[in-house]
């Protein structure tokens, strides 16, 4: 069967150069749109082609269905693969793609869908066996039904947007007097960040690892994990740095995972990649909580444990091909430690756009930089702050951090501020270096700084 002959990337920065980069190695044309504000983004300049969408806001340009389908028209693009953002988990764009003749590269349309339906998916998947956390069977509509269901289950409690992610529509709640204020405060927020205000109820665990398990789908039904990612360094709710294996999972715990997420992918009749999310409690009892039905930002851990190009491996199966492996064959291999590093000021997390000055990214041995940056390119406020991912891999954990350490203290970026010297800080945190730590760390980690 022959791959496609060409591919349009909906996308921007250092995802869109990364998809570039499997395309050429494929022998796939690429073709990159691009706003106003990234004229001169590298990965306009690796594509083959480049096509302007719209101005600089998303809404008129990235998130521009219209646009994008109408660019994939003019080059004759037979595919189009989101990337991660925007529009890589919106069903109504993966549809469109369907009905214009354009394969998306991707879950289905109805996979997408309950993967943004949190409760839903929670539901069906509970249904099937797989231990959910205790919460609310749906969506909560009112303050009385939060208190229901907080009497049930007991405080404390997190509110979670049914179609959210990125800890945007979340607030937790220690005490009754304040699930009012706290129900309305994140319905609030959901509804502005993704046009639907609907709020489920989850036990809130405050000493729990954040693991997820990737996935491979092929359109026979055929499925695999590719092991789990480790994902508890975060700052509200946002990951920060992710690795692979997670130092807190047993074999035993690691086989169970896994075996759950495919029998979830396999009752959802899932396609293609995915990523189903758990958390784990400080007694070790795994919990699903969500689907992405996309590339991850975090990726290339696994990739570098596997040595299995995941993005290379997504466009075959889009394209119709079988799975290139079955689960015995694989293998995990070494320690591998993704570090995010965005444009903003390392102590108050302000996003720090600019001009890059200067620039020196780090390399030798075990270490890996998926980056947009050049010298005299431009880091825009009109977008996510990422702007480079350094992903450490060694013999083992250690090693890892060791390799990690050594390659951010290469960095040399002038022209804009960014988060190297806060994961320096956690990478020499005892903790850290014990794999003794929860989604509270970075939190606990700065007020201790503070005292």
């Amino acid at each position: 069967m022959e791959l496609f002959k060409k591919i349009l990337i909906a996308n921007r920065g250092e995802i869109a150069v990364r998809i570039i980069r499997a395309c050429r190695e494929l022998g796939i044309k690429s073709v990159a749109v691009y706003s106003e504000a990234d004229r001169d983004s590298l990965h306009v300049k690796l594509a083959d082609e480049a096509i302007c969408i719209g101005p600089a806001n998303p809404a008129q340009s990235y998130l521009n269905i219209t646009a994008i389908l109408s660019a994939a028209d003019i080059t004759d693009a037979e595919a189009i693969h989101p990337g991660y953002g925007f529009l890589s988990e919106n069903a109504q764009f993966a549809e469109a793609c369907i009905n214009s003749g354009i394969i998306f590269i991707g879950p289905s349309p109805e996979n997408i869908r309950i993967g943004g339906d949190k409760a839903k998916a929670r539901q069906m998947l509970k249904r099937r066996g797989i231990p959910v956390v205790p919460g609310s069977d749906g969506p909560v509509a009112s303050e009385e039904a939060c208190i229901k269901v907080v009497k049930k289950i007991g405080l404390p409690v997190i509110f979670k947007a049914s179609a959210g992610g990125g800890g945007r529509g979340m607030r937790i709640v220690n005490e009754e007097k304040d699930i009012e204020q706290a129900f309305f405060m994140a319905q609030r927020e959901a509804l502005a960040a993704f046009g639907n205000g609907e709020l489920y109820i989850e036990k809130y665990f405050p000493k729990i690892r954040h693991i997820e398990v990737q996935i491979f789908a092929d359109k026979q039904g055929n499925i695999i994990h590719l092991g789990e990612r480790d994902c508890t360094v975060q700052r509200r709710h946002q990951k920060l740095i992710e690795e692979a294996p997670s130092p807190v999972l047993n074999e035993k715990l690691r086989k169970k995972i896994g075996e759950y997420a495919v029998k979830a992918a396999k009752a959802l009749k899932f396609r293609n990649i995915g990523t189903f999310e758990f958390i784990v409690d400080d007694e070790l009892n795994p919990f699903f909580i969500e689907i992405n039905t996309r590339v991850q930002v975090e990726h290339p851990v696994t990739e570098e444990i596997t040595d299995i190009d995941i993005i290379k491996e997504q466009i075959k199966l889009a394209k119709g091909y079988l799975l290139s492996f079955k689960q015995p064959q694989i293998k995990f291999r070494s320690h591998a430690i993704e570090c995010r590093i965005n444009a903003e000021d390392p102590e108050k997390f302000i996003p720090s756009p600019g001009i890059i000055e200067f620039i020196h990214l780090p390399g030798g041995p075990g270490i890996r930089v998926d980056s947009y940056l050049y010298q005299g390119c431009k880091v825009s406020p009109y977008y996510d702050s990422l702007v480079a991912k350094v992903i450490a891999t060694g013999t083992n954990r250690q090693e890892a951090i060791d390799r990690m350490k050594r390659a951010l203290r290469e960095i040399d970026i002038k022209g804009i501020q960014t988060n190297v010297p806060f994961f320096l800080k956690v990478l020499e945190h005892p903790d850290f270096i014990k794999g003794k730590f929860f989604t509270d760390f970075v939190q606990v980690m700065n007020n201790n700084d503070k005292t």
